[in-house]
């Protein structure tokens, strides 16, 4: 047996069944659909090493991934299989990096020369804001992430400006979106672009189809070049990419597609699921194998997960099975609220820690959105569990809950230079760059506070000109008018009233892309943890009756400097819990997962509910979440969940019921109360030692609470609390501001309320 043999025949043993016969087949239009865990990149990876070791030419062979990470550890991975001279000579990369290396050498086709330049996004967006600036348009209206957005959207489907500019149906969504010129844009745009010799992402894309369209040459040049293409998450694609592919691959056919049509996630971003289900029309001889033994998760896992994806219609069948043990049950965290929910999350998590001896890395928290981790941070915090947000910033860090707590920080302290920097001319109120820089360097020299500057405008009048000394003014004006209500208005009341007034949200709803929709959600979770620290009873010093903390705006933003100030470890690799959306998390996989906020229309999400083929993506979105677990997964929901300061009912998502029953673990049942009758508060018993408060299920929120008006409350009444549910007042002293009211709970004994702030509904007035 020759040596050649005796290699390739290593190689085949290292394979189950079905991986060795999708890895064996080389020649013809070949689609790999590998269920979650099944080994995909393995069986791609031996592929191109069979093919190497049967003598096919590494030239000839052209991968395309969709991360730099992904072609870099197939990269590694081939050649330890089969050598460094044959493995780096195989055409594997990005998409994107393959193609602007195709561009280099064949730009100047298209009038570029080889030394062009990539924009990123944030080249992009700068290059639309000065476009919209010189066309004297308003930048709230034509947000550069917003423009960015639809010329992105365009140019993946192929459609060039001037292609845009002559579609009446979109140029009429523009028109109706009040936003007529965003076609004009999109033409200076481009214009500028090839005047700077560059492309942005989207353009790499788009430049290459021109170029197999226009230039058969070029087209013919390539396709006797790479007489192999293979695709790794095939289902990922978009338009762009999927022609790119199908031309290239249309002379040899020898085109071998990998993925999971369950994991199809990423339309936002312009994948087309249909390229993976139509792989069998535009390639009728194709050859189907399927991965469908699942090495990562144990049975309970694999089978729930079986059982959701199976609801979907547009699907390619498989059954995933795995030979793992069945494993736990999965758990499911019933909360009252979404800030109890984080508290359940954390608790669990430190009860596994403790009795398991587990690392934090053990765990991850996945949500459908990242306004979600707010209170999940806060909860891991208090129960000192060290986190890091995968894939983006920890809620405080983010630019939009920044500025707006730069305000709160400004109202609380007008010398916090930091603050006034960020938010004086955001949102833009026409105090411009040179007007902050002048303000910077008179202060300097004076040395006093911007703020001590322009408290007094009228001083400034050999500096500035009238216009700008008036928006000096004005700005003064609103931040000492917020300044004055902390003394009358709660810390929800004054945030609100800020956020309303200075037109933050206004700002953020101009741009309607997801990421704009999203930094909305953030200002909202914050408010929304503002409500909740609102309705917290002051802490009271218990043998003078003074209110230690009050739940002033200036007590939660001290609260906040310290949740902030304590994560300062900035080691990468540290030991941590991983928060992640679920988008994020596609690919990865941990121990113990956590899926929390499982509602209905939070996910599946309510802008999600308008055809089958949305809610069918969420399907698979919660597919993917579920099949990130390794050996135990959690699922919570939350019944009640602020929206803009309201409390709201929520539902289950009916993703939980369509998990088979008898893999889920019963959830705790509700404690209901009744008045003047005593409970016995049950706890988990792993957790008993660690839970930071009872777990006591409110009333139903069918309704926004409204209570009675405290000069009504009388000692013998029967009251309504929103959490601690039915009580009698048993006494009640002082007057006016300083009122307090002693209420017997059934559920939690004696609490002594200011009534000011404890919000009770008179039930019974005997």
């Amino acid at each position: 047996m020759s040596k050649i043999l005796l290699i390739v025949s290593d190689l085949l043993t290292q394979l189950n069944d079905s991986q060795r016969e999708a890895v064996v087949h080389t020649e013809g239009p070949v689609m790999i659909i590998a269920g979650a865990g099944s080994g995909k990149t393995r069986a791609l990876t031996y592929r191109i090493a069979y093919m190497l070791e049967k003598g096919v030419d590494p030239f000839s062979v052209l991968a395309l991934t969709f991360t730099n990470k992904a072609a870099k550890e197939m990269k590694s991975r081939i050649m330890e299989l089969v050598g460094s001279d044959k493995g780096r000579n195989v055409w594997m990369g990005t998409f994107h990096s393959i193609f602007a290396r195709m561009l280099r050498v064949e730009g100047h086709l298209l009038g570029y020369p080889q030394n062009f330049t990539i924009y990123d996004s944030d080249d992009s967006k700068r290059l639309i804001k000065s476009i919209t600036n010189e066309l004297s348009l308003d930048t709230k209206v034509y947000s550069p992430s917003y423009v960015l957005h639809r010329i992105s959207g365009a140019k993946s489907n192929l459609f060039s400006a001037q292609d845009y500019c002559n579609n009446t149906d979109i140029t009429n969504a523009d028109f109706s979106a009040g936003k007529p010129m965003i076609g004009e844009i999109f033409k200076m745009y481009n214009t500028r672009l090839k005047r700077a010799d560059a492309m942005d992402f989207d353009d790499l894309l788009f430049n290459t189809n021109v170029l197999l369209r226009d230039f058969p040459e070029v087209l013919y040049k390539y396709q006797h070049k790479f007489k192999y293409v293979l695709v790794d998450e095939y289902q990922d694609t978009n338009y762009a990419q999927y022609l790119i592919i199908k031309r290239i691959a249309a002379l040899n056919e020898n085109i071998c597609v990998v993925g999971d049509d369950a994991q199809s996630i990423y339309s936002f971003r312009g994948a087309n699921i249909q390229n993976i289900l139509n792989f069998k029309i535009d390639y009728p001889d194709n050859q189907l194998f399927r991965l469908e033994q699942n090495y990562r998760s144990t049975k309970t896992i694999v089978n729930a997960a079986n059982g959701v994806i199976a609801q979907n219609k547009d699907q390619i069948k498989k059954t995933v099975w795995t030979d793992k043990e069945n494993g736990e049950l999965i758990t499911l965290l019933r909360a009252s609220s979404d800030n109890e929910e984080g508290t359940l999350v954390a608790n669990s998590i430190f009860g596994f820690k403790m009795s398991k001896q587990l690392p934090n890395n053990s765990f991850a928290i996945l949500y459908r959105t990242n306004a979600q981790s707010r209170s999940i941070e806060e909860a891991l915090r208090r129960q000192g569990i060290p986190y890091k947000i995968f894939g983006g910033l920890s809620f405080y860090s983010r630019k939009e809950v920044k500025d707006l707590l730069g305000y709160f920080r400004l109202v609380i302290n007008h010398n916090d230079e930091e603050a006034l920097l960020r938010i004086i001319n955001y949102p833009a109120r026409g105090i411009g760059k040179t007007t902050i820089e002048r303000l910077q360097v008179i202060a300097n020299e004076q040395n006093r506070s911007i703020w001590e500057l322009i408290e007094h405008p009228l001083e400034l009048q050999q500096e500035f000109n009238k216009g700008v000394i008036i928006k000096l003014d004005d700005f003064v004006t609103k931040i000492k008018s917020f300044s004055v209500q902390m003394k009358t208005k709660t810390a929800f009341d004054l945030a609100r009233h800020i956020t309303t007034s200075v037109a933050i949200v206004a700002d953020l709803k101009e741009d309607d892309s997801p990421e704009g929709v999203q930094r909305i959600e953030n200002i909202e979770s914050l408010l929304n943890a503002i409500q909740e620290y609102s309705e917290k009873e002051p802490v009271i010093d218990e043998e003078t009756g003074e209110a230690i903390k009050e739940n002033t705006l200036q007590g939660f933003m001290q609260d906040v400097a310290l949740l902030t100030d304590a994560d300062n470890d900035k080691e990468e690799n540290a030991d941590r819990v991983v928060l992640m959306t679920i988008h994020a998390a596609k690919g990865l996989e941990f121990p113990y997962v956590y899926i929390v906020g499982v509602e209905e229309n939070l996910f599946p999400s309510i802008q999600s509910l308008g055809t089958r083929a949305e809610l069918e993506e969420e399907r698979r979105l919660f597919y993917v979440a579920i099949t990130r677990a390794e050996l135990k997964l959690t699922i919570s929901y939350a019944e009640s969940r602020f929206r803009w300061g309201t409390p709201t009912l929520c539902e289950p998502s009916r993703f939980i019921e369509e998990i088979d029953a008898a893999f889920i673990e019963q959830p705790r049942k509700k404690i209901s109360f009744q008045a003047n009758k005593p409970y016995s508060i049950p706890q988990t018993p792993k957790l008993a030692k660690n839970l930071k408060k009872l777990e006591i299920e409110p009333m139903s929120l069918s309704e926004p609470f409204e209570s009675s008006e405290s000069d009504k409350l009388e000692v013998g009444m029967t009251v309504l609390h929103q959490k601690f549910g039915q009580g009698r007042i048993t006494d009640i002293e002082g007057a006016g501001a300083n009122k307090k009211a002693t209420v017997a709970f059934a559920a939690v004994g004696n609490k002594q309320l200011i009534l000011k702030f404890a919000k009770l509904r008179i039930i019974n007035e005997n």
